[in-house]
């Protein structure tokens, strides 16, 4: 017997990162020394107190029973202490704080939850492309707002014309920026907030690299400004702050409405997150440690950043400076698309980045370098590329 898939998984997008995967994998396979700065997987451990509040929890008999159905109290209001301490702002850990597995799960479900079959959602390009997945599985028209460089890769709210302001229900922002690495400023949210009020949409912030600025700043949460909690939500997710990206554990904050729409969609279903999971993630925003450890974390990949620009800078390829993220948005060499110039380095440098064409667009023209290596493979991935002479006036 043959079963042919859903019309709904035909529609969805083609995952661009499996195919840069296969690309990466195959020239691994001919023997060649793969320096990969193509990935977004952070590469650090989960820091040993975390682990320890983990192993501790899994051993706890009461920690193998179902979860409750929206999570346990306890990391609903550990969620809303952290955001009260770092951001200043103060959620109701019942009706303003959703418990995720991971924050993918929440941005994707989202438009199935609160949105209905021709609405429209607003997204950035380039931006993360399991957007365009949420948009698929609600069924949703979408349109993009190009993010660009002489605007500091903040999209520019007074060009979105005046029908598609008024027919938006949502619209979602990304900063710390992937892919590329640019932060956003106060008064851009103050405008956001003014504008959503405006035209009564939503305000979606995947918060992903909040906890990683560079330069002595410390990137704002959109959660921060005034009305933002009456226009909508952050996510928030343990994947990059913590470098628990396989442990799936984040959570949103802000609007209760939002909150319970997700709070709704997951109860039918996912049963939440592992209790001693859970557990952990209570730890992980409460220890006397964390601080320190973030601090450790956002220095060691603030240092890659610079060893990478230095490097690239001697070579005359310019760009890259990000504000966060543990990402460098590069342009290509002349004569190249964003495919041809990922392509080209991992044929004959034997180095992998991400054609930034994957992420929207206007990501045509750049790739994403990773710094998800040690700064001497990242000097290394550079002094590779400057043997093909492609920056040389």
């Amino acid at each position: 017997m043959k079963f042919e898939q859903s019309d709904l998984l035909n529609a969805l997008p083609k995952q661009f990162f499996a195919n840069l995967v296969l690309k990466v994998n195959a020239k691994i396979a001919e023997g060649v020394d793969v320096i990969n700065l193509g990935q977004g997987n952070p590469d650090q451990p989960t820091p040993d107190y975390i682990v320890k509040a983990a192993q501790v929890a899994t051993a706890q008999p009461i920690n193998h029973k179902y979860s409750p159905f929206r999570g346990l109290h306890r990391l609903k209001v550990a969620a809303s202490e952290f955001y009260e301490e770092k951001y200043k702002t103060v959620f109701d850990p019942e009706s303003e704080v959703a418990i995720l597995a991971g924050t993918k799960i929440g941005l994707v479900e989202l438009p199935l939850a609160l949105m209905n079959a021709g609405d429209l959602l607003l997204l950035p390009d380039p931006g993360y492309p399991d957007y365009l997945s949420g948009a698929a599985i609600g069924k949703v028209r979408f349109e993009t707002v190009p993010l660009l460089a002489e605007n500091g890769f903040l999209p520019d709210l007074d060009k979105i014309s005046e029908q598609t302001a008024q027919a938006a229900k949502f619209l979602y922002l990304n900063y710390p920026n992937n892919p590329t690495g640019a932060v956003a400023t106060r008064q851009f949210y103050e405008q956001a907030v003014a504008w959503a009020k405006k035209y009564e949409v939503g305000i979606i912030s995947d918060f992903a690299y909040g906890a990683i600025g560079f330069d002595g700043h410390q990137p704002i949460s959109f959660m921060e400004i005034s009305g933002a909690k009456e226009v909508g939500v952050e996510f928030y997710t343990y994947s990059k702050t913590f470098n628990m990206a396989g442990w799936r554990l984040g959570f949103a904050v802000g609007n209760a409405d939002i909150i319970e729409a997700l709070n709704l969609i997951q109860d039918h279903l996912f049963v939440s997150v592992f209790p001693a999971e859970q557990e952990a993630g209570v730890i992980a925003l409460q220890a006397t440690q964390r601080d320190d450890e973030i601090a450790k974390l956002v220095a060691t990949y603030e240092s890659r950043r610079d060893a990478f620009v230095s490097a690239a800078e001697k070579i005359g390829w310019y760009g890259g400076k990000s504000g966060g993220t543990f990402y460098s948005f590069m342009p290509v060499a002349k004569g190249f698309t964003s495919e041809s110039f990922a392509d080209f380095l991992l044929e004959k440098a034997g180095v992998a980045v991400a054609p930034a064409n994957g992420f929207g667009k206007f990501g045509e023209g750049y790739v994403r370098i990773g710094l998800l290596v040690e700064p001497e493979r990242l000097i290394e991935a550079v002094e590779r590329i400057k043997s093909l002479h492609l920056f040389e006036k």
